[in-house]
């Protein structure tokens, strides 16, 4: 069972804390102290991803030795400010790397393994794009 706790540490500051106690700090863009929450749902997002990717790579003998992947979206002007659109890149390098493994292993986190995918699907259309780096 998944389960997190947030504590709230003043002003619009907060800690988040997962279940092996690995802590992030949360504020309003004005505060200029932690992350925004609703990017960090892309964060868990984009990395969610990026743990199936790198495995996915790693089974396939790829020889990945760069992933970054970057995530833009669109919000709804109105609350709660909706994601509607969320975009998702994937720069990755790999001595071995083909962009057909990149591709199906993109294909297989978001359809098949990552549960925050999974989750905001139901809201928000996820598109993805590939760059292979030299």
């Amino acid at each position: 069972m998944s389960s997190a706790s947030v504590k709230w540490i003043g002003g619009k500051q907060f800690v988040g804390m997962d279940s092996t106690r690995h802590t992030v700090v949360l504020s309003t863009p004005d505060e200029g102290v932690g992350m925004k929450p609703s990017e960090l749902m892309l964060v868990a997002l984009a990395s969610c991803s990026a743990v199936d990717v790198v495995e996915i790579l790693n089974k396939k003998r790829a020889g990945l030795t760069s992933l970054e992947i970057s995530a833009e979206a669109e919000q709804e002007q109105d609350p709660p400010w909706t994601f509607r659109k969320i975009h998702l890149t994937y720069r990755m390098k790999g001595s071995a790397l083909t962009e057909k493994d990149a591709a199906q292993a993109i294909e297989l986190s978001e359809g098949k393994y990552c549960s925050v995918a999974a989750t905001l699907k139901g809201k928000a259309e996820i598109t993805t794009s590939l760059i292979i780096l030299e």
